[in-house]
């Protein structure tokens, strides 16, 4: 059967942030609470999938097929959404099998799951890669890990309109640049592409050598535009999903002063990269920046331990 998915349009707040880092700045702050969307569907992973899904309902797929790790935020969106608008999902896993509450969460919401070991996960990339996995689940709907490609950073476009509209209700009548995580770069090029004027800061949550920069160019690229002002910041701190101390007092203290509920993989690191820049006044005075909240809340649980303060589905 044809997966069907229906006109869903979610939006999520702007708000204000005061902390004491950006006061001393003289900074002011608003966050795009991308969190909020949904309690699962959360974040910027419906609006990377949700063209892929109007693709795959109009050529007919009976599902979607896509990879992750054993946190990943991209699969856990896509397996709810396979739960809740009843189509089928593979998910194709790096490493060796494990349990982790992401990993519980897909088997609770119907994902099927391989485990390609490392290896296997490197091989992602080769050209022939898909061939034995489409021939097993035919007319499956492929989607780039972490919903990276042009139809994800054309889904996430919508978030520059999303908070212009709300820019009146904050008090701001316009603001200078644009404050997220970068992981594959897809949201961020997905921002660039409706964003003609204002600068965007994309805070690296992988080193560098994982390709951000070029990924990023390439969908732009793709999409026609050029002359988009970005600036890729290294944030990733030793490695992809590393917790230190400083990083987790960090979130603590800042979810204590805003009540904003952060994680340690992307949310985290970029705001903690901001408080860095400024620290170090790289940011003029009296600037207006919106942070985007791409959410992954449900990854704290296997980082943060007792602090992760999500409920398991």
């Amino acid at each position: 059967m044809a997966l069907r998915i229906p006109h869903w349009r979610p939006t999520a707040p702007l708000q204000r942030v005061s902390l004491p880092w950006l006061e001393a700045a003289g900074v002011e702050l608003a966050c795009l609470r991308l969190d909020l969307v949904d309690p699962l569907l959360s974040g910027n992973k419906w609006f990377k999938l949700e063209p892929n899904l109007q693709q795959a309902m109009a050529a007919g797929a009976p599902g979607v097929i896509s990879l992750g790790g054993a946190h990943s935020n991209h699969l856990h969106a896509l397996a709810a959404a396979g739960q809740r608008f009843g189509f089928a999902c593979v998910g194709l896993l790096r490493g060796e099998p494990q349990q982790t509450p992401t990993i519980d969460d897909l088997q609770r919401m119907g994902m099927h799951l391989h485990w390609l070991g490392y290896g296997g996960y490197r091989a992602r990339h080769q050209a022939d890669f898909w061939m034995p996995w489409l021939a097993r689940y035919p007319n499956f709907q492929v989607v780039g890990e972490g919903g990276l490609g042009l139809m994800g950073a054309q889904g996430c476009s919508a978030l520059v309109a999303m908070a212009e509209a709300q820019l009146a209700e904050i008090g701001w009548p316009d603001f200078d640049a644009w404050w997220l995580a970068a992981g594959t770069g897809t949201t961020l090029a997905g921002v660039a592409l409706a964003e003609q004027r204002r600068m965007l800061f994309g805070a690296m949550a992988v080193p560098g050598s994982h390709g951000v920069a070029s990924q990023v160019a390439t969908l732009l690229d793709e999409a026609g535009v050029a002359g988009r002002r970005y600036q890729l910041i290294e944030a990733a701190r030793g490695g992809f999903a590393r917790l230190d101390a400083p990083l987790r007092q960090f979130i603590h203290d800042t979810e204590q002063a805003s009540a904003v509920p952060l994680e340690p993989v992307y949310t985290g690191k970029a705001l903690m990269a901001l408080r860095d820049f400024c620290e170090s006044a790289q940011l003029v005075r009296g600037s207006r920046l919106i942070f985007i909240h791409t959410g992954g809340l449900q990854g704290r649980r296997a980082l943060m331990g007792a602090d992760a303060g999500y409920t398991q589905v």
